[in-house]
């Protein structure tokens, strides 16, 4: 079979790197992978913090907390590291990031009362994704934590969280948004002819008064794009330092193995490889069953019934994986056994931990 079945490369990444960005489909156990992965770094003496986009609360329930806020919260365990853990707010990411940037306290004020602001942050295309990516440098420089590990929305959210500093660069390029930013007391009259034509067509579908918000909104931030710019260009060398890894999670279903594929090819068009593949939620084969067993001939049947039907999808698993290992022959890989319930507590967590970075790989 290809790939390289090595639980030890995992724990490799766990001991050594700085940041593990865990990607793959949604429903595959990602998030409680990522925690996972963040509590063995605890157990082997590290400083670590997980961090999720999503807005769920399976972070929580994972971790057995209650809640989880936009500053990490500390897990209390029985390790001798230390284990944190947060869930993104864009807004108030966002917020920290405006206040880091602007010139003044005014200034800041301005964009955070500005109606665009206010009603539009948490739903303008990629705003989510930049600031995941933002918290993320926040904390890595922070100096508080030797790991970060990053849970991601599923896959082709997950390639826009990553692109996100790229396409903030290329947007605080844009000619019209440095239009907007040119000050001026004029209002619209030093903008160009192509930008004027521009913004009074959108003020004849959407209003004049939104169009005039936009205009404040933008040029509220003047001065201060040299910032965002600058920030968003350390993001991405953090992206692709080599201390930060990338860990596929799927699990055997078809469909997952899929998108996995999907999300590794594109990965690698990037220039950066996935540095190891954890299939979850596996079953398990059995030997052979011992039909000599004192049990009635109606139950040896059902027995035999269900081994021979765990069999049958012990194999299509086994035959859905192989082409994704074909597609990732050098990635290493860890597999873990389904569980008979779901993990909601750090004991949860710890058995899921042995199972995952065991010496020998389970199935």
């Amino acid at each position: 079979m290809s790939g390289a079945e090595r639980a030890g490369d995992l724990d490799a990444l766990v001991a050594e790197c700085a940041v593990i960005v865990c990607a793959g489909p949604g429903g595959v156990g990602k998030t409680t992978v990522a925690a996972v992965i963040a509590l063995d770094a605890a157990r082997l003496g590290r400083r670590a913090c997980v961090i999720t986009v999503d807005p769920a609360k399976r972070l929580a329930d994972a971790l057995g907390v209650a809640t989880l806020t936009n500053v990490p919260a500390p897990v209390e365990g029985d390790f001798p590291g230390s284990l944190h853990a947060l869930m993104l707010d864009t807004k108030g990411t966002f917020d920290d990031l405006v206040a880091r940037y602007a010139r003044s306290e005014a200034q800041a004020e301005a964009i955070r009362q500005n109606r665009i602001y206010r009603d539009l942050t948490g739903m303008l295309s990629g705003t989510q994704e930049y600031m995941a990516m933002e918290k993320l440098y926040e904390l890595t420089e922070s100096g508080q934590f030797d790991l970060v590990v990053v849970d991601t929305p599923p896959t082709r959210n997950a390639l826009d969280l990553l692109d996100a500093p790229r396409r903030l660069t290329r947007f605080l390029d844009n000619r019209l948004f440095r239009a907007l930013l040119a000050p001026t007391r004029a209002s619209l009259r030093l903008l160009s002819l192509a930008t004027r034509a521009l913004l009074r067509t959108i003020s004849r579908v959407a209003g004049a008064e939104i169009v005039q918000d936009a205009v404040d909104f933008f040029q509220a931030f003047e001065g201060m794009e040299e910032g965002f710019s600058d920030r968003a260009a350390a993001v991405r060398r953090l992206l692709a330092d080599p201390s930060t890894a990338y860990v596929l999670i799927t699990s055997p279903r078809p469909d997952s193995i899929e998108e996995t594929a999907y999300f590794a090819a594109k990965l690698t068009e990037t220039g950066v490889a996935p540095a190891a593949l954890v299939v979850n939620r596996v079953h398990l084969a059995f030997g052979p069953v011992d039909t000599g067993t004192a049990v009635g001939p109606g139950a040896l049947a059902a027995l035999l019934a269900n081994h021979e039907r765990l069999a049958r999808t012990v194999a299509a698993e086994n035959e859905s994986l192989a082409a994704l290992f074909e597609e990732l022959p050098e990635c290493p890989v860890s597999r873990v056994p389904l569980l008979a319930g779901d993990v909601h507590d750090l004991e949860g967590l710890g058995t899921l931990a042995d199972l995952l970075f065991a010496d020998a790989p389970v199935g």
